[in-house]
This record gives structure tokens, C-alpha cells and sequence, in this order.
């Protein structure tokens, strides 16, 4: 390794003072943040919020200080099946309710995974990857699916939010203390030959574990009665409705119908196959989580297919980059960052994704798109941190920020080609756990 001499400093040192453009953009730091001082303003003119398809929704949602983005937008998608039956202006589901099966569920699954490490050397990759992740707030689309078959749904007015539900941080520690307890003392009664006794310890934990879920976000509700009212002011009452029977009742479509199409360009996942995560998932049982990764015009073209349909699409990207989440807009040419510090930021999506620069972070909606020449130019979001950014809770991608940092969209299988849906029900190629088609999970 090759230590760094002082007289380099000096000479990197006359070499950037040599540099105009970087004594005004250091002046303007000071009191700027380096997002401001790179603002293209001249972008404005391309990212209105005017679009050529603009499906009619429900006001913005707000998960408020949680990762239940993937939650808060599949019940988004399902609450507009809803309105329109009923003929209604406002309605949101419990995503409380939703969270907290999810949570269960996630512990279980923890609990039953750790039965494949209780030999392993402590040092094991896969078993560390399991007890630094722990059970997070995050999720994928095949996740919320097993928790809409296996618990139905149910009004917000149900099973309201908590601030333990929408304040997870706390919540989530203390779990994950509980569950790598386990962990240690499991593997402890594993290894001196006590086998008989992790059945009564795990079973001890799930029943504590779901105490404190009801102790942090109440007790589910059994059955419901549903009050609304029309646009037109009619009132009217559902009484003694179960979960399940809710969902059946009033959102009438299957879930299973819908299929997570990816756009991995990583020199490990070749298009027009299937692939899964391993240790990844809530239900046992449930679904399994399954992307079909296809080319990024292929991504866009069901994306815009299916909006041209009256239908929006649940889909998962990376928010960390290239966005004002004041004005509610991400686009990654309204940043020069370039030219403001003279350095080539630039790396492809592939790089991005095999480097750790780049995963899916967030789950929203698509609303609408604006063709030009039946070419998608903008999108519009639905997103879910309240209504006090951008249009009303409402956000705007570009297509050049769609391209690069959009991975994932859910599509009705309808809209697939035959060689498609085979290549998605072929059977999977495992990913390791830590593979960033998982990352929203986190």
C-alpha cells in the first residue's frame, strides 16, 4: 500500500487552486447545499404536472415515519377498486392492520429460518446477514399478495394508526433484540444436544412477540362494520364483516393475476428469466417472491400499456438521488453535478447495482404518463409521505430518471407475451439474500 506524501497534498493543493470554478462553488457552499448550487433550472419547462394520461385517484397517503411504502401502495391500488364500486371521494384502508400481520408474519419467518443455522459457525454469511437485517418495516409486491390471501383487509377506521404503527424505529429495535436473543440461545440449546427444547422456545417467543405487536398497534379486528358515504351524500352501513369477506366483497380482483416484472442489466440475471431471493418473504406459505427481469423498453412498454388501460401500476425504485422532494419532482438532468465540481459522476445501472450505489428503496404508484408520439416523456406518482409536497402528496419522474433508477414494475399478466409467461413461470433462479432485487424488503 502506498502511503500519501506531503508533497502531494501540495501539488493536488496549486492544482484546485488553479481551478475558478471551484473557488465560487466552494464561496457558495457555505451557505448552499450542493443540490441548490447544481439546480438546472432550465428543466422546469419539461417537468409540469401535465400529463396525457392522468388517471383520477384518492388523495396522497402518509406512512409518516416508517418503511411500509410497499404496504401503504398496494392497499392505494386496492382502495381505488373500491371507490369506484362505491362511488366514493375519500377512503383508506387500515394499513395498520396490514402492518401488523406483516410484522407477525416476519417473525415467524425469522424464527423458522434460523432452524437451517443452528450448527453453522457463527461467522456464516448468510446467518449474519439474517441477524444484522433482522425484521424491517419493508416489503415486496409477492409479500403484500400472501398478506391480502391469508388476512383480508379492513377500513383505516377499523384498525387505526398508533404511533408505535406509525413511528416504527423503537418498535423495530426492540424486536430485533428479542429475536437475535433467540438466535443466541437457540443455537446454545442446538449445540449441546437439547433439540427438544427449541420447539418450546420458539414457540415461547412468537406468543411474547405477538403480545408486544398488540401492546404496539392494538388488537386486529375479527369482523367490521364498514360506514361511508357516496359523492352523492348517501349514507350507508356493511355490519359484521370478516377481513376476508371485506376484500371479497369490495375489491374483486386477484392479486395473483399480477406479476413483478424487473430490470436488473447485472451480468448475473439474463432477460426473460425468473428469479427469487432466498430468506426472503413474510407468510410461510404464502406466495413466493418472483421477479421476471426484461429489458427496460420492455419494462416501460407494460408499464404504459397497462395506464393506457385506466389501470395504475405498484412500482419500486431508488429515491436517493436526483430528486426535490419539496416541488415533488425527480429528474436526473435538473443536476449538474458534473460541471458544478468538474468530476464524472456517471456509472451505468448495471455498475450502480453490482457496486452498492444503486437498489430499490421505495414503492409508489403510477397514475399517469404523458405520450409524445406515443413515447412516455414524464410519470405521475402517487406517492405516500402526505399531502404537504409536491402536487398534493403527488410527484413527477422524468423518463431519463424512470430509465436509470426505476427497477421494478407489477403488471397484469394479460399484458405479457406467451414466451413472457412462460419465462415467469419457469422455475426461479435463487439470488442470495442480500441481492439488491430484494432491497425494498429492507
Amino acid at each position: 500500500m502506498k502511503p500519501i506524501k506531503l508533497a502531494d497534498i501540495q501539488q493536488m493543493e496549486m492544482r484546485y487552486l488553479n481551478k475558478p470554478i471551484q473557488r465560487v462553488v466552494r464561496r457558495a457552499l457555505v451557505k448552499n447545499s450542493i443540490s441548490d448550487i447544481a439546480y438546472v433550472n432550465e428543466r422546469e419547462t419539461a417537468t409540469q404536472f401535465k400529463f396525457s394520461i392522468d388517471i383520477e385517484t384518492l388523495p396522497a397517503t402518509n406512512q409518516q415515519a416508517s418503511g411500509r411504502c410497499w404496504l401503504f401502495a398496494g392497499l392505494n391500488v386496492l382502495r381505488e377498486l373500491v371507490a369506484n364500486k362505491l362511488n366514493l371521494k375519500d377512503f383508506e384502508f387500515s394499513q395498520n392492520y396490514q402492518a401488523f400481520w406483516d410484522k407477525f408474519e416476519k417473525i415467524n419467518f425469522f424464527l423458522e429460518s434460523m432452524d437451517d443455522f443452528l450448527e453453522v459457525d457463527s461467522d456464516d454469511r448468510t446467518l449474519k446477514h439474517l441477524l444484522q437485517l433482522g425484521i424491517q418495516d419493508g416489503g415486496q409486491w409477492d409479500m403484500f399478495v400472501s398478506l391480502i390471501d391469508k388476512y383480508g383487509v379492513v377500513p383505516k377506521a377499523a384498525m387505526p394508526e398508533t404511533h408505535a404503527s406509525a413511528h416504527t424505529g423503537q418498535m423495530n429495535r426492540f424486536i430485533n433484540i428479542k429475536l437475535r436473543q433467540y438466535a443466541a440461545r437457540v443455537r446454545t440449546l442446538a449445540q449441546n444436544g437439547k433439540h427438544s427444547e427449541v420447539f418450546v422456545l420458539k414457540a415461547k417467543t412468537l406468543e411474547e412477540l405477538y403480545g408486544f405487536l398488540v401492546t404496539n398497534f392494538g388488537v386486529p379486528p375479527k369482523q367490521v362494520d364498514f360506514e361511508y358515504v357516496t359523492k352523492h351524500n348517501i349514507y350507508r352501513k356493511v355490519s359484521n364483516l370478516t377481513p376476508q369477506a371485506f376484500y371479497n366483497e369490495f375489491c374483486e380482483t386477484d392479486l395473483n393475476d399480477y406479476v413483478s416484472i424487473i430490470n436488473s442489466p447485472t451480468s448475473d440475471k439474463s432477460f426473460m428469466k425468473s428469479y427469487t431471493i432466498d430468506y426472503l418473504g413474510n407468510v410461510i406459505g404464502g406466495r413466493s417472491i418472483k421477479h421476471l427481469n426484461l429489458e427496460m423498453d420492455r419494462l416501460v412498454e407494460l408499464t404504459v400499456n397497462q395506464l393506457k388501460d385506466k389501470e395504475i401500476v405498484w412500482f419500486g425504485s431508488d429515491v436517493a438521488f436526483y430528486g426535490d422532494r419539496a416541488k415533488g419532482i425527480w429528474d436526473d438532468q435538473a443536476y449538474a453535478y458534473d460541471q458544478t465540481f468538474e468530476m464524472d459522476f456517471n456509472m451505468t445501472k448495471a455498475e450502480r447495482l453490482e457496486y452498492s450505489q444503486g437498489q430499490m428503496n421505495h414503492a409508489m404508484v403510477i397514475t399517469g404518463v404523458n405520450l409524445d408520439s406515443d413515447k412516455p416523456t414524464k410519470w405521475k406518482i402517487q406517492n405516500s409521505w402526505g399531502q404537504d409536497k409536491g402536487l398534493k402528496g403527488y410527484y413527477l419522474m422524468s423518463q431519463s430518471w424512470f430509465n436509470e433508477h426505476t427497477y421494478q414494475s407489477v403488471i397484469h399478466k394479460k399484458y405479457l407475451s406467451n414466451k413472457e409467461l412462460e419465462a415467469y413461470e419457469s422455475k426461479p433462479i435463487h439470488l442470495k439474500p442480500w441481492d439488491p432485487m430484494g432491497s425494498l424488503a429492507k
